[in-house]
Parts: structure tokens; C-alpha cells; sequence
């Protein structure tokens, strides 16, 4: 896959398909995380150092029906500028004379964002003639946006049609993800331990499938845990379970045992007995919760055979809390995991981190820069790792 290492922007307009899509503050409007925008500086700076001239399209958020003002990227432009230490321009649409005209207008070393491209029904359809009109736009394609590569939108795979295979190219960040992902898929080395948390087991059950492959090692957190303990008979009281996937959390399990792959859930949990910050708390076995009571993180007994195993791997790979970590009675697993797996890096072992979940973790715990690689990509890491082809990266191929 060619990537913009690969390219000489010298003179040429780079039509960049970012992931953009922010967090704003309901009131200001204003960006309150802006990890996407810092992910693809590094991309943007490459074309405009080549001497290029940089136009990014993304989208924002779920608009409904067209333009709507919450969800424009202008709202986007103050801390981009910031970023990029230039002033960024920006076209009210983003195709059209509007966005035609901004378009034949720069120079090199400007940079340009298009409006919201959601604001057009047919980004998502992946409509053949919205994506030619976009492509109009630049010389060279690259998708920088691994986060909706697992979308065939016109943005993200459609438009590389219109260019050819010498235009066509990953950003820095999308080549990346794509390394990291394809190292822990083919390329682990072993013990390979996945960590895999967060509330539902019908939320995992693809990637599951797929480790039973590869991993050597299964560590189970989170609420998804209880739905296994149901399935194996236990009492889990009123923590959360998917009734309709006890059979396959079962089976899961059976699937397990006949790979000699080791699945570890939690031998004990902290219960409490209501869903808040100041409940009442008590630590059980997570097979014999009383009625009433709810798991909200794993126990310590389950923490410290969970840091053993992690302490052995050399190749380890976590999707998903392992409690409700926003609460701080219910955040210690989820913390100590983190810095187990920190621990693990700084030895010698390699760490893939993504969901969203566990993003927001190793972010909150400032270890983002202790682990080998933090995946932007939630729906599309998970879909990366379940085997299926992501449209927007076979495009670029």
C-alpha cells in the first residue's frame, strides 16, 4: 500500500479524507478532545513541507436532514489553526462552485477543510457522481481516516476510483493502524495475551471467534463477563446479562478448551448494589453474586491473576474496560490493567490499544505514550481484527 512517505507533493493539491469527527461542547461549540485533529498533523505536514497545498474533508457527528449549524466543521477550524500554527480556510460546502472555486484558489503550503460532507445524503450511499465531484477537487487522494475505512462511503472508498494508482495513498496515520493491526493479526509474537472488556459479549463475539485462532491467551472483563458466568450455571445476581448469548458464550468457551487457548474470567468481582458512584460495595465470588447486587469491576483476586498473565506476554492487545471505569469506585481494574499492560511494553512487549473505551482509559490515566500503539479506529480495529476486508483500505490497493 503506498503511503504519502511514498509521494512528491511538490505543486499538487493532496484532497485528504480525515477523521474529524470531535467532540464539541454543547454550549460553546467549541472542540473538547482533539486527538483526531492532533492524529493527522503528521500527514498534513508532510504534504505541506513537499511544497502541496492540503484540502480535508470529514464528517461531524449524525446530521439527519442537510446542514445542520451543531454540526459544522467550522466549529473545528480555531483548533486546527492552532495546531497547524497557519490559517486554515474553509468552503461552506464542500462540493459545488463554493468549494470548486476555494479549491482552484490555493497555494502552496495553504490548507483548506470542506464542509461537513454528511451534509449530503449521498456520502453515506456512497453515491458514485458525489464522489466524482469531490475527487475533482485535488491532484492526489489519501485516506488518513482509518476510523471509517470500514464504511464504503464516497469519501472514504468510492472516490478512489477517479484516481489512479500512482494518486491514490494511506496517510501517515492510516498506514500506521494498518501496521499495528496486521503485526498483532499475523505477526505476534508469543505468549499473545487479548484483553477484551466492556459490556456485551454480542459486541465481541466476531474478534472472539477470531483470537481462538491466534491468541494464546483470553482475558475477560468488564459486564460481558457474567454473561460466561450464566452460561457456566453461576449466580450473577443483577449484573448484566445477555440472555440470548448464553449459548453462544458456552460454546465460546467449549471452542476454547479444544485450541488449548486460555480463557480467563474474573474469579471475583466488586458488586454493588445499585448503578452508582456512591453505592454500597462489597467484593464476591463473580459466580455467586447475591440477588440484587450488580458486578461493576473485576475483584482483586482476579486482578492479580490477571497481571501475572499480562506480565508474561509479549504480545498483547486490549479492546474494552474492565469495569465501569468513569466511576472511581469501580476503576481500579481498569486502571491497574492499563498499567500492567505499560509495565509489559516498557519489558519488551508489544501493545495494541483500541475501542473507544479503552482509548478514553489510557487516555484518562495518561499512558497513551507508555503502550506501542492507541488505535483511532473503534468499529474499524474490531472489524480489522474479525478478518473482513475494510473498504477503504482495499480502495487505495
Amino acid at each position: 500500500m503506498q503511503t504519502v512517505n511514498d509521494f512528491d507533493f511538490n505543486g499538487k493539491k493532496a484532497l485528504i479524507r480525515v477523521d474529524f469527527n470531535v467532540p464539541l461542547d454543547k454550549e460553546t461549540l467549541a472542540v473538547t478532545d482533539d486527538n483526531r485533529l492532533r492524529a493527522a498533523l503528521p500527514t498534513i505536514r508532510k504534504i505541506l513541507e513537499d511544497g502541496g497545498s492540503v484540502i480535508l474533508m470529514s464528517h461531524l457527528g449524525r446530521p439527519k436532514e442537510g446542514p445542520e449549524d451543531r454540526f459544522s466543521m467550522r466549529h473545528v477550524i480555531g483548533r486546527l489553526s492552532d495546531l497547524l500554527h497557519l490559517p486554515v480556510q474553509f468552503a461552506e460546502n464542500c462540493i459545488g462552485t463554493v468549494a470548486q472555486q476555494a479549491a482552484a484558489a490555493l497555494q502552496p503550503g495553504e490548507v483548506l477543510l470542506l464542509e461537513n460532507l454528511r451534509f449530503h445524503k449521498e456520502e453515506t450511499k456512497g453515491d458514485v457522481a458525489f464522489a466524482e465531484q469531490l475527487a475533482a477537487l485535488g491532484d492526489v487522494y489519501v485516506n488518513d481516516a482509518f476510523g471509517t475505512a470500514h464504511r464504503a462511503h464516497a469519501s472514504t472508498t468510492i472516490i478512489a476510483q477517479f484516481f489512479d494508482q500512482k494518486h491514490k495513498m494511506a496517510g501517515l496515520l492510516m498506514a500506521g493502524e494498518v501496521t499495528a493491526g496486521t503485526k498483532v493479526l499475523h505477526h505476534a509474537d508469543k505468549p499473545f495475551t487479548a484483553i477484551i472488556g466492556g459490556a456485551k459479549v454480542s459486541d465481541k463475539i466476531m474478534i472472539l471467534e477470531k483470537l481462538l485462532d491466534i491468541a494464546d491467551n483470553i482475558i475477560i472483563g468488564g459486564g460481558m463477563a457474567y454473561t460466561f458466568y450464566k452460561a457456566k450455571g453461576g449466580n450473577i445476581g443483577a449484573s448484566l446479562c445477555e440472555e440470548d448469548r448464553l449459548e453462544t458464550a458456552k460454546s465460546l468457551l467449549e471452542k476454547a478448551a479444544a485450541k488449548g487457548v486460555s480463557v480467563y474470567l474474573p474469579e471475583d468481582s466488586i458488586v454493588a448494589d445499585a448503578f452508582s458512584a456512591d453505592a454500597q460495595t462489597q467484593t464476591t465470588a463473580s459466580d455467586a453474586i447475591p440477588e440484587g447486587w450488580m458486578g461493576l469491576d473485576i475483584g482483586p483476586a482476579a486482578l492479580r491473576e490477571y497481571l501475572v498473565v499480562i506480565a508474561q506476554s509479549m504480545t498483547i492487545m486490549w479492546n474494552g474496560p474492565m469495569g465501569v471505569f468513569e466511576m472511581e469506585a469501580f476503576s481500579k481494574g481498569t486502571i491497574e490493567v492499563a498499567q500492567a499492560i505499560a509495565r509489559a511494553t516498557a519489558q519488551g512487549a508489544y501493545s495494541l490499544v483500541g475501542g473507544g473505551d479503552s482509548v478514553a482509559a489510557v487516555n484518562k490515566f495518561h499512558l497513551a505514550d507508555k503502550v506501542s500503539y492507541v488505535s483511532t479506529g473503534g468499529g474499524a480495529m474490531l472489524e480489522f481484527f474479525e478478518g473482513k476486508e475494510l473498504p477503504g483500505v482495499a480502495a487505495l490497493s
